[in-house]
């Protein structure tokens, strides 16, 4: 008879379980980024020991976390939150209507905190024109870069909006097909995930 090792899969899910715990919690106090969070969770939770990857958690189980975290901690300022950087995305997402934008991140899955910022998709066939336009509009800010889905690097253009700041993450036109619709929010949908928290 084949003897299953339960407690060994009980150990990990425990040791998944902690670790997400940690991570959310650095991620919903501190404002770090998720695998930033998940590596140093891990090193608080394990200590020195080698980290196998099958004990990290995925980012699916961090997200549940920081949603349980926020539903404790800041029940009565993080609806709030939410709502204002969401009002501050549709604001910039109206100005930037010709780029093609799509709220991602923590302002459109609803997990957003007193640290986050706001994230944008924009799809553009010529990035130089989105720089220019922003110019023109008098915003100044920074320039850096970012991996795309094939490995190249795209342009992601940060500054600050009404004391929030907002990176635009650049990607070219065709992009659009191959992104999943669940990780991203047009403009209406903003407008309708507003709408549903009120």
């Amino acid at each position: 008879m084949t003897n299953f090792n339960f407690p060994e899969t009980d150990r990990l899910a425990q040791l998944r379980s902690e670790i997400a715990m940690q991570a959310a919690r650095l991620i919903a106090e501190e404002g770090c980024e998720y695998s930033t969070a998940k590596r140093r969770a891990a090193k608080q939770v394990l200590g020195n020991q080698k980290i196998n990857g099958n004990v990290l958690p995925d980012n699916q189980q961090i997200e549940q976390e920081v949603r349980e975290y926020h539903a404790l901690f800041c029940a009565d300022t993080q609806p709030q939150r939410l709502r204002e950087l969401r009002l501050i995305a549709i604001e910039v997402m109206e100005k930037l209507s010709q780029f093609n934008p799509y709220l991602i991140g923590a302002a459109m899955n609803g997990t957003a905190g007193e640290h986050s910022d706001i994230y944008l998709h924009l799809y553009t066939e010529n990035a130089k024109d989105l720089a220019i336009f922003l110019l023109n509009l008098g915003i100044d800010f920074e320039v850096s870069e970012h991996g795309n889905r094939r490995g190249e690097a795209s342009e992601t253009l940060s500054f600050m909006f009404k004391r929030e700041a907002v990176h635009l993450m650049v990607h070219d036109f065709d992009d659009l097909k191959h992104t999943d619709r669940n990780e991203r929010a047009d403009l209406n949908a903003v407008k309708q995930l507003l709408a549903e928290s009120e």
